[in-house]
């Protein structure tokens, strides 16, 4: 009874996995596939977001004029980047570990979200 169980576990694990996955478009953004796994916005160097739990992390971020940021998925499912007002972006769909980077080259809000997750969005605030 125990392996029965166990084993439904570990196929509901898996489906709720594959469950995530979508398609997307590119665009004429800038996309990298490397690792980074800090999440901070500091001065002048680049600032990191995660996205884990199917949220970005943090979830309204304040960056300059010129300030790269890059997104790194640390969940186990696709996510994409798609800017939905503010500035004009879309990410392919990448897995854990892959990056997407943008930099913005005016001053306002940006609002994005995983297209493949709506409820997951979140905030750029860009300073001059």
């Amino acid at each position: 009874m125990r392996r029965i169980l166990l084993g439904l576990c570990a196929i509901l694990a898996l489906a709720l996995a594959a469950a995530g996955c979508g398609s997307s478009n590119s665009s004429g953004s800038s996309s990298s596939t490397s690792t980074s796994s800090s999440s901070s916005s500091g001065g002048g160097g680049g600032v990191q977001i995660k996205m884990q739990n199917i949220q970005f992390s943090p979830k309204d971020t304040t960056v300059k004029v010129g300030q790269k940021v890059t997104w790194t998925n640390d969940d186990n499912t696709d996510h994409n980047v798609t800017a939905d007002s503010g500035a004009d972006f879309k990410s392919k769909d990448f897995g854990n570990g892959g990056t997407f980077s943008f930099t913005p080259d005016k001053a306002g809000t940006i609002k994005y979200v995983c297209t493949i997750h709506p409820g997951m969005t979140a905030t750029l605030n860009v300073t001059g």
